[in-house]
């Protein structure tokens, strides 16, 4: 028989004096394994593609964006304040540290996260969030390094002017294959009134109502459209638009398409290009709230760009990807756009810069807010209840045709 020495049977003491010492209820999480989705629909039906919806995880009180991590984690942005992990299937019930304060107020709160394209070497995050500064509240970003479930080392990488008004923040956030950072601002609510050319969506000294183009660190690119305007703001890219909650780069050409809130009716689908003007709110197609009083002289203008869809009445969208996986392959560089009156995905089908809808899809779900398509090449939405109801992370999964 061999006896274990004493040095072996110390060391088996201490270890089994540290597994002690940890509470049982870790240790349980640790062996938890991931929950069993819940399949919601049986199979629908598409132009090309049949599919059906499943909760992926639930107990979200207003879910704005979704990100998933090199580790398979989601990270899911709450707009009360809260940035959220999804680990195995199953939400974590400690809501992130470091995240900044919010003004969870009117549309305002912590709005879109993403994660840096090389995540694995600098590991950072990136959060939208409406700010309380001096004289009412204004859209920032924030980058910070994600490490053991905490933000680090967080901070404010750029903030727009203060408003007022307590909605249109905007906001979403994307890279480009260079590296750059898109960010969108909204027009902070500043109602259609008086001169159109003089609102602040058309107003080049202030960020409201602008896709900006940003380094990752919030420095201005060199080559930004409007750097050697005197008086324009140099981070702008593009202007004249009303509530851009929908953003993607095209990887392949670098198109920047972006959906934005209509007034009543109106919503649009825009390929916002360097230093163009998209109109709001000098042209459109919706009218104003309540008693339905028109906002435009018309559709169009000299010197603006016209949308490349129009919802009319709006669906309210929110959430925009541009699908390149290959668990969907008849849906391969098509336009996702989530609908929150709608309550709905549509799909938006690209021939080069024209775009044309082909299907509503994943009907009475709820509100969809985001949209994205998760590492495993499926599609990810974000279910958002208006009143503050707990909802779900859905996905779509393909069923094959028989």
């Amino acid at each position: 028989m061999i006896r274990p020495s004493a040095g072996r049977v110390a060391l088996a003491a201490s270890l089994s004096s540290l597994l002690s010492a940890v509470p049982q209820t870790a240790l349980q999480a640790q062996a938890q394994t991931a929950p069993s989705p819940v399949i919601l629909t049986g199979v629908q039906k598409s132009s090309l593609q049949d599919y059906r919806v499943v909760k992926v995880a639930d107990g979200f009180v207003n879910p704005w964006a979704i990100a998933f991590l090199p580790s398979g984690d989601m990270l899911v942005t709450e707009r009360p304040g809260r940035l959220r992990i999804v680990r195995r299937g199953a939400l974590v019930a400690t809501p992130v540290a470091g995240v900044p304060a919010v003004v969870a107020a009117g549309q305002g709160g912590l709005l879109d996260v993403v994660v840096h394209p090389n995540f694995a070497q600098n590991h950072f995050v990136y959060l939208t969030y409406s700010k309380q500064v001096e004289g009412g509240s204004t859209t920032a970003l924030f980058r910070a390094r994600f490490e053991n479930d905490a933000l680090v080392d967080g901070k404010d990488i750029f903030v727009a002017e203060t408003r007022g008004r307590p909605g249109h923040f905007g906001s979403r956030v994307a890279f480009d294959k260079s590296g750059h950072l898109f960010m969108t601002v909204g027009d902070r609510q500043i109602p259609p009134e008086g001169d159109l050319t003089k609102h602040p969506a058309q107003d080049l000294s202030n960020h409201h109502g602008k896709v900006l183009r940003l380094m990752d660190d919030g420095r201005v690119p060199p080559d930004n459209p409007f750097v050697k305007q005197a008086g324009a703001k140099p981070e702008i890219w593009s202007y004249g638009h009303r509530n851009m909650q929908g953003l993607v780069v095209h990887p392949t050409t670098g198109d920047v398409w972006e959906t934005e809130h209509g007034p009543q009716g109106g919503d649009e689908l825009n390929l916002s290009q360097a230093g163009k003007n998209y109109g709001w709110p000098v042209v459109g197609f919706g009218v104003n709230y309540g008693p339905g009083k028109a906002i435009h002289a018309g559709t169009m203008a000299p010197g603006m760009e016209n949308a490349k869809n129009v919802w009319v009445p709006s669906i309210a969208v929110s959430g925009l990807l541009l699908y390149t996986g290959t668990r969907f392959p008849e849906w391969r560089n098509s336009l996702f756009v989530g609908g929150l009156a709608g309550m709905r995905l549509v799909r938006v089908t690209l021939d080069g810069q024209k775009a044309e809808v082909a299907d509503n899809l994943v009907k009475g779900q709820g509100r969809i807010r985001d949209v994205r398509q998760g590492p495993d090449g499926l599609i990810y939405l974000a279910i958002d209840d208006q009143a503050g109801k707990p909802t779900p992370i859905v996905r779509l999964e393909p069923v094959a045709r028989k």
